[in-house]
């Protein structure tokens, strides 16, 4: 039987207090749970602070470029879909630099699991403003409040029809263990947007400030409702709602598209250097 401690434990450089060690804790205790054994899950992340988890995980990784978790994971995926990829990074690396990503995996809709550790500000490079910083706050670099109006990731990937969608919160670690399971069970695209606090360069969205607002959504909910994950995607302030907010197994996952992989994973599979041969006189 697989336990958490299977997944290692290191020495981290994060903050005491800062969110990624439950979400840290949470991701090990997920995978332990489903018996997932370290050598089949692949962990790849771009730059930033929550980025640093695959270093603290022992399994597969990839640690690159910033914002360019989501690519190197879909190649990871499609190479191999025996492996478990979960790609996991900060609201900057995802939704700033890896915007553009983000919306091509949600619309390519491949088999992987994007967990997003969102605290509304950029950390590693000392507190600038994210792309989910609320408009008007103030910031080491924004001293005069941010000013653009703050990305909405959730609602972006229901608009572009995501199967599964969902808002987790830290300091509720029990309820996002079994967010995260659920989200790597999903066969495709699975957001978990996570809300952390940022102990030194978010001064708003602390861990009382979510304490207070997150609220667990209840069985009265309908996952299978778009136009009611739409509204809950949108709701915040008082009250934010977490839990799973959509999902939906209609749409088929992106490497069902590939005939090239019904034989099994390319990682498992020998090259013929006959046939290579032969294709490369075709451009002698």
């Amino acid at each position: 039987m697989v336990t958490s401690s299977d997944f290692g434990q290191f020495e981290t450089a994060w903050c005491p207090g800062c969110g990624n060690h439950a979400i840290l804790k949470a991701v090990k205790e997920a995978l332990a749970g489903m018996d997932k054994q370290p050598r089949d899950v692949c962990l790849v992340s771009g730059i930033g602070q929550a980025a640093k988890t695959p270093h603290y995980m022992l399994c597969n990784l990839f640690n690159g470029l910033h914002g360019r978790a989501l690519p190197v994971a879909t190649g990871i995926k499609l190479a191999n879909p025996g492996l478990d990829v979960i790609a996991e990074s900060g609201d900057g690396c995802m939704y700033g630099e890896g915007g553009n990503h983000f919306l091509a995996a949600v619309r390519r809709n491949i088999n992987l699991t994007l967990l997003v550790h969102n605290n509304q500000i950029y950390g590693l490079t000392k507190g600038q403003a994210s792309p989910t910083t609320a408009t008007g706050q103030t910031t080491k670099a924004q001293p005069h409040g941010a000013y653009s109006a703050p990305f909405a990731p959730l609602s972006t990937a229901l608009s572009l029809g995501a199967g599964f969608v969902a808002r987790g919160f830290s300091g509720m670690t029990e309820h996002l263990v079994s967010l995260i399971q659920t989200a790597v069970r999903h066969p495709g695209f699975a957001l978990v947007d996570i809300l952390q606090p940022c102990v030194s360069f978010n001064k708003v969205n602390t861990h009382s400030w979510y304490k207070e607002r997150c609220t667990e959504l209840d069985d009265s909910h309908d996952a299978g409702d778009w136009e009611a994950a739409m509204r809950l995607s949108m709701q915040w302030g008082e009250t934010i709602p977490v839990g799973i907010l959509y999902q939906n197994t209609d749409r088929g996952p992106f490497e069902g598209h590939f005939p090239q992989l019904e034989p099994g994973p390319l990682a498992d599979n020998s090259p013929s250097l006959t046939t290579l041969e032969s294709i490369m006189q075709t451009y002698a």
